[in-house]
This record gives structure tokens, C-alpha cells and sequence, in this order.
């Protein structure tokens, strides 16, 4: 009767193929994790804000107010320390490039500052707008960039619930369930957070088709076609304001609208 027993050599050949197959897979993932790192982009060096453009409304672009954005510590901070008052000093500080398709991932937390002569909704609310406007082009008395949101709330400690990673829309619209949505926040369906936790955020855009929200590692929100339209930016030169027109790239910009906030870890990769 013919014995099944693998002979030595049989074991031998099997130990190689299978050690072939483990030292391929090591190395597709080696080079797919490099790869990967190799696509993303800092955006902030931790350093300084080089590459970034402060705006604020009642003054010049490139006027960084009151030094309200600064680093410390490895964090680009949106500091209040300097301010008498907030006088509607809506600013953003927007990267020095636009960018088309991407994902775009940073961290951030809230700190204990508010402006209380800010508007009610301001608090423990911050936000980083994409697609936005060049900042060259924001007149000084216009206090929003048309732009879309990725908004940031906070926990408010009244009870209610405050999802983040929601979108808004100062001069745009977008669509939500395949029908243009008129609201000019739209909630996502993300946990209230603690203010003082860090958050990781992502936002996913595929020019002017698809949009979508994450927080912490987790899809919040999705939409589709961003376009110029709508209310709530004011002061801006006509001339920019298309309505109708899609919005296929823009500027990047970390709000400030008196809340104190903090960003870090801020990388951006093309998609295709």
C-alpha cells in the first residue's frame, strides 16, 4: 500500500513556498505603507506659519491681528490674550495653495477662551473651510469667505446634544439626500465631544462631486455637489459671488470667530 507521509524533501519545498509567500506579502505591505507616507503632505511644520495667510475681517489680508494665530508648543493656537474686544474679528488663516480632490486629516481641541462679546453661537464652535475663495480676493469688510465648513462644536454642558464634523455654507449650498438642501448647517451624526478632548478630524473631497466628513475615524456626514450660492457671507466683491458655479477647488482656512482653539498634526494627499 502506498504510504500519504510527505517525504523530507515534500516538507522542505512546502517551508519555501510558504516563506516565498510570507516575504512577498512583508514586502507589498512594506511598500503600500510607504507609499502611503510618502503621499501626505504637512501642511504646518510645527515651528512657525510659514505658508499660511491670516484674513480678518475690518483688516488686510496678511494682517495676523493681535498675533490671535500663533504656534506654541507644536500647535498652531488661536489665541485671544491680546484682544480688548472681538469687534466681529472673524478671521481665518488659509494655506498659500488650493487644492482640488483630497483627504485631508488634522487634530484639534478647544481651550478654556471665549469672547464674550461674541456672538452666542461662537462658543466652543471653530471650523476649517475648503474650497473657500483666494484669500487675496476677501474684500477687508467681508466678514465670511465663500467657502464650505467642515464646523467643529463642542459639549456646552446644557444638556443638549452637539454633534461635530457638521457642515455649513457661507455662500454656497451643497446637496444633501440628492436634493439641494436649504438649511446653512447641516448636523452630522457624531457624539457631543468634551471641549477640551483632542478630536481627529478628516475631510474627504472629490472636487465638486462628492464630500465627506469623519470624526474620529468614523464617516458623520456625506454630500455632493458644492456649489456658490445662498446667504450668510457678507461684503464680498460681486464679482467672485457666481451663483450656480461649482465649486471644483479652494483655499484651506483654520477659523477663528472667538473661540479659542487649537490644531495640530494638519496633512493633506491628492486624490486622483
Amino acid at each position: 500500500m502506498k504510504s500519504n507521509k510527505p517525504t523530507n524533501a515534500m516538507i522542505f519545498k512546502r517551508v519555501i513556498l510558504l516563506l516565498s509567500f510570507i516575504t512577498c506579502g512583508i514586502s507589498l505591505y512594506s511598500f503600500n505603507f510607504i507609499s502611503d507616507q510618502q503621499d501626505w503632505q504637512s501642511l504646518f511644520n510645527g515651528k512657525n506659519l510659514e505658508g499660511w495667510i491670516p484674513k480678518f475681517h475690518h483688516h488686510e489680508t496678511g494682517e495676523n491681528y493681535a498675533n490671535t494665530f500663533r504656534v506654541i508648543d507644536g500647535v498652531i493656537q488661536v489665541n485671544y490674550d491680546d484682544y480688548d474686544s472681538f469687534d466681529q474679528r472673524y478671521g481665518h488663516l488659509f494655506y498659500e495653495k488650493p487644492f482640488s480632490s483630497f483627504h485631508l486629516k488634522f487634530e484639534y481641541r478647544f481651550t478654556d477662551q471665549w469672547m464674550k462679546d461674541a456672538p452666542d453661537y461662537t462658543y466652543r464652535n471653530s471650523g476649517v473651510m475648503f474650497h473657500s475663495q483666494a484669500p487675496e480676493t476677501i474684500l477687508k469688510e467681508q466678514d465670511w469667505p465663500i467657502s464650505v465648513e467642515y464646523q467643529m462644536l463642542a459639549d456646552a454642558e446644557d444638556g443638549n446634544p452637539r454633534p461635530t464634523g457638521n457642515m455649513c455654507s457661507p455662500g454656497t449650498e451643497v446637496f444633501f439626500n440628492g436634493e439641494m438642501d436649504p438649511r446653512h448647517c447641516i448636523n452630522s451624526s457624531s457624539p457631543t465631544i468634551p471641549w477640551d478632548q483632542w478630536v481627529k478630524a478628516e475631510l474627504i473631497v472629490y472636487g465638486d462631486s462628492l464630500v465627506i466628513h469623519k470624526v474620529n475615524g468614523e464617516k458623520v456626514l456625506e454630500y455632493t455637489s458644492p456649489q456658490i450660492g445662498g446667504g450668510v457671507a457678507n461684503g464680498y466683491d460681486p464679482a467672485i459671488k457666481i451663483d450656480g458655479k461649482m465649486l471644483k477647488e479652494g483655499y484651506i482656512g483654520l477659523q477663528a470667530e472667538g473661540q479659542g482653539v487649537e490644531f495640530k498634526n494638519i496633512y493633506i494627499k491628492s486624490l486622483p
